[in-house]
């Protein structure tokens, strides 16, 4: 783990990059000479608390923007470690991989489906994407109806219900990635 002076710099050096802002500019919105603030970017310096409130006042974000980690470059997600969301019937289980993330604006989720089950799902924001993983299913929507197999994949706007369709004897297993645009 970076010390907190390290996390700090490197969270006003990416903010100010992202903006397209000079030092000088950072330094005329918040009232921090250009100087300070290049030591607290490279680490070098360790804002005290009313500094670090100026900084955030003066870029409009919250004082704790400033004191988040990077999260890790690559991140293992085990299928153990996930808690489903599960129907009331028992037969429908979602797990959420990825939840949404305003950054990155799509959420992931394996789903799996009991044999002889049926799900509708109502109309949300966004396009779905399902990638069948194991088993097949029916899959419904505005009077169209696509069999999936394992290793097929439909995309679509979630502009109306649709529904899932088990008729088989073993567990339909799939990926659900839906992508809000802006």
């Amino acid at each position: 783990m970076d010390s907190m002076q390290h996390i700090i710099g490197s969270n006003l050096a990416q903010i100010r990059k992202t903006r397209g802002l000079s030092l000088d500019k950072v330094a005329e919105l918040t009232g921090v000479s250009k100087g300070m603030l290049a030591q607290i970017e490279k680490g070098k310096s360790n804002p005290t608390v009313t500094t670090l409130w100026k900084i955030a006042n003066g870029l409009h974000v919250s004082f704790s923007t400033f004191l988040k980690e990077d999260p890790p470059q690559i991140t293992k997600i085990r299928r153990e470690d996930l808690h489903p969301v599960i129907d009331e019937d028992g037969n429908y289980f979602v797990y959420p991989v990825f939840p949404y993330h305003a950054e990155k604006k799509f959420e992931v989720f394996t789903v799996s489906l009991k044999p002889g089950f049926t799900h509708q799902a109502e109309k949300h924001l966004g396009e779905e994407t399902i990638l069948m993983i194991r088993g097949e299913m029916y899959f419904e929507m505005q009077g169209q109806q696509l069999k999936l197999s394992a290793g097929d994949a439909v995309q679509f706007q979630v502009s109306d219900i649709h529904t899932y369709r088990n008729d088989s004897d073993e567990d339909a297993d799939f990926y659900v990635l839906i992508y809000y645009a802006d």
